[in-house]
């Protein structure tokens, strides 16, 4: 099969090694293709997406993370949303969540209506540990300054919560007893057993119990007094 698209602009492929602007340029001229990424200047295109492995989990992922910023202004969702880290790296993550750069966010919409800079919080769902979100994604997340990275691992039926410290990410396990809890983001709290145990309801009770409390209230009254 011929690498040349019918405009003369070849066509993406795994392990391609590409500039931003080619891996931009090779994107838009191929429509039908949902998802790719480039990170440290590598393409990864990844497979048809499965409902249990990946499109359930996915939309868990997402409710969560929405019904802590329909309570929180100035807090928004992205869902599969180009993310232009830097010179060599724009993932496409499953999950990302923000705080608008009018109030102190890392990142900004361009003209073009894409992220530019770190989103605050960026979560993933990985097949397993060997994963690239757990390697290469991760340092470039880790480097670009993204404070918070969460990993579900389906496989291992594991999540990862890491937070940016000293330009290290430290580990909020799911091993550990209780919720897990953001730093950057005052009442946003996650029932990791509950959620490999696939009780939605829990976590999304566990998250709007912490809506009201004193944390997330003085965050709230932050992000509008800016």
């Amino acid at each position: 099969m011929s690498r040349t698209s019918t405009f003369s602009v070849p066509v993406l492929a795994n392990g391609d090694r590409l500039t931003r602007q080619e891996f931009e340029r090779r994107y838009r001229a191929m429509p039908h293709v949902k998802k790719a990424e480039l990170i440290d200047g590598v393409v990864y295109m990844p497979s048809p997406v499965h409902f249990h492995s990946h499109g359930r989990p996915h939309s868990a992922m997402i409710g969560w993370l929405i019904t802590y910023a329909a309570a929180t202004p100035h807090v928004s969702v992205g869902d599969s949303t180009t993310v232009r880290l830097d010179l060599d790296n724009e993932p496409q993550p499953d999950a990302l969540l923000r705080i608008d750069a009018d109030c102190g966010g890392q990142s900004r919409i361009s003209e073009d209506d894409y992220i530019e800079g770190p989103p605050e919080l960026i979560a993933e769902i990985a097949h397993s540990s060997a994963a690239y979100d757990l390697h290469d994604k991760k340092q470039a997340y880790r480097r670009n300054g993204v404070q918070e990275y969460i990993v579900w691992q389906i496989e291992d039926e594991r999540v990862d919560w890491f937070v940016l410290e000293d330009g290290a990410y430290l580990s909020l396990s799911s091993d550990e007893p209780g919720p897990l809890s953001s730093p950057t983001f005052p009442g946003l709290v996650l029932n990791a057993t509950a959620l490999l145990d696939g009780d939605m309801a829990t976590v999304l009770t566990d998250v709007q119990q912490h809506l009201g409390a004193d944390d997330h209230q003085a965050f709230v009254e932050q992000l509008r007094a800016a």
